[in-house]
């Protein structure tokens, strides 16, 4: 993956996160750093699983692969609202 890639990639991991968070119901106790990290973490994830289900480039929009990019926000951003909820 060249730096562009890379960057596109940091850049987009930081939209799907706050889409992430958005599809969560009621509020979540979660930072802002921690909203691009599991944004990120689920762009490239969401990515490789688009990757082996054959769906990653399609004519157009490719919305499959954002649906999972954006489920696996979701659930990324529950998981570590969770978290820190059981910590307290």
């Amino acid at each position: 993956m060249e730096i562009s890639g890379v960057i596109s990639a940091i850049i987009i991991g930081i939209v799907i996160g706050v889409l992430g968070r958005l599809a969560l119901p009621g509020r979540q106790r979660v930072g802002v750093l921690w909203t691009i990290v599991v944004g990120i973490l689920a762009a490239f994830v969401g990515s490789a699983i688009a990757a082996g289900l054959g769906v990653q480039n399609t004519s157009g929009v490719d919305w499959i692969e954002w649906l999972i990019q954006i489920g696996l926000a979701a659930l990324g951003i529950a998981a570590v609202d969770n978290r820190r909820l059981n910590r307290r």
